[in-house]
């Protein structure tokens, strides 16, 4: 089997091959942690709203109908932006539109820190989350393209454990600046900037940062040899192979990479990827994880986290409605107005505690269930998560106990793990040029 050092001529291996020999090291490691930290980015634009939300009550003085459209926007901006990002991706490369997309989002986002009212505050957030979709996307495929098979499954798993624990990070981010209590006004646009605008612009330094960070790594190797420029691929895997096994290093002497006839890039056209996914053997599939993904609405209580948390921190610690459970206790809290009186209206420093150990835990599981997926299957895996965290949701509206009910109520929040096992069976199902080349791991909504 050809090393990749030895120097001989017209020597050509597969891609993948190419980059086992490139090895797994610096550049690797440094990708790794640069996505990992795209993916906070990422979460602080488009989920900074679960924050934002109730610290920005009092000033904006939204109801709760109007804080409902603040927490929808972003989602439909995801959602849009996420078939656009996806395909600016492919077009013009992925570190060219992860650059762009950084840049624009942590702009726009930052700009939402001077919004007048709540539906300034809600067309910014949502361009800044349509900004951002492709965020996740594309960091994960490229991470994928450019790093050897046998580490890909790690390296996916460490950041996917650093998105899920992403709202905990926020939330630490959040401790030293929420319960702040300036006012200073600013005359020529009739606000005061207060606590929860410094979060606002806080939550836009990440983005920022990691498009500096970008221009430490190269663009995906793959994405450039499905361009057509073989020669500019093989370059880029021997600077990679030279970061990661160090300047001591022999140099990889590869002149060309062969085309693996099993190994598809992807469909030629939009036609060909959708289409046979309407029509048999597929259909039934489709239909089958459409409804799967569909009637998973986990994700919508992380949206609200926060509040929840904050609402239940709060009778807690006046140590009323302590035989109640969480549900009974939001039900009772719903309709009370912000406190006129706080300037802003501020989260519970416990509250957020509580949303950073939800966001470990949901790591520290996730990181379990990779362990042993490949016993159980993933099929299995993903009805027991259902079932398990699908009592549980049953179970804490059941309990007369708010921390009996709170303590089932995380064991229900886990269920967003199931959005990964899904997306998995679904690339399992389908065929890879039919599974949106390597983007594999959807963030849960």
């Amino acid at each position: 089997m050809y090393n990749g050092y030895k120097n001989e001529n017209d020597v050509k291996v597969s891609f993948e091959t190419a980059l086992d020999l490139a090895g797994f090291g610096l550049y690797s490691y440094n990708l790794t942690a640069l996505t990992g930290f795209i993916i906070i980015a990422y979460a602080c634009i488009s989920f900074g709203t679960t924050m934002i939300i109730p610290t920005s009550a009092c000033e904006l003085k939204t109801t709760n109908a109007q804080q409902g459209f603040i927490a929808a926007g972003p989602l439909v901006g995801i959602i849009l932006g996420g078939v656009i990002g996806g395909y600016l991706g492919d077009k013009f490369g992925r570190r060219r539109m992860m650059f762009v997309s950084l840049l624009s989002a942590s702009v726009v986002n930052a700009l939402a820190s001077i919004s007048v009212d709540w539906i300034m505050l809600l067309i910014l957030q949502s361009i800044a989350s349509f900004c951002a979709a492709g965020m996740y996307s594309l960091s994960m495929t490229m991470l994928s393209e450019s790093v050897p098979v046998a580490k890909r499954n790690l390296v996916v798993l460490i950041v996917t454990s650093i998105f899920l624990m992403a709202q905990g990070i926020m939330a630490v981010m959040a401790i030293p600046i929420i319960p702040l209590s300036f006012s200073i006004y600013l005359p020529s646009l009739g606000i005061h900037w207060n606590s929860w605008r410094l979060l606002v612009l806080v939550y836009s330094v990440p983005g920022l940062l990691a498009a500096v960070w970008l221009l430490t790594v190269k663009e995906s190797p793959k994405y450039i040899y499905t361009q057509g420029k073989e020669q500019e691929a093989i370059d880029i895997i021997k600077s990679m192979h030279r970061m990661n096994k160090g300047k001591s290093a022999e140099d990889l002497h590869i002149t060309g990479l062969m085309y693996n006839a099993q190994q598809s890039f992807g469909p030629s056209s939009t036609k060909e990827q959708i289409v046979p996914l309407f029509k048999t053997p597929l259909l039934k599939y489709t239909i089958i994880m459409t409804i799967l993904f569909v009637f998973q609405q986990v994700g919508a209580f992380g949206i609200w986290l926060p509040t929840i948390a904050n609402q239940f921190v709060q009778i807690v610690e006046t140590g009323k409605s302590t035989d109640q459970s969480l549900c009974s206790i939001l039900s009772t809290t719903i309709d009370t107005p912000p406190d006129p009186n706080a300037v802003p209206c501020s989260l519970n420093v416990t509250s957020l505690l509580f949303v950073l150990l939800v966001g470990a835990l949901r790591s520290i599981v996730n990181g379990l269930l990779g362990l042993i997926i490949n016993r159980v299957g993933r099929r299995n895996m993903a009805m027991a998560v259902a079932l398990v965290c699908g009592l549980a949701g049953i179970i804490t509206n059941l309990i007369p106990n708010a921390f009996g009910s709170a303590a089932f109520f995380v064991i229900f929040t886990l269920g967003i793990l199931i959005v990964g096992l899904y997306t998995a069976i679904t690339v399992a199902l389908f065929p890879t040029n039919l599974s949106f080349s390597d983007r594999s791991s959807i963030p849960p909504q």
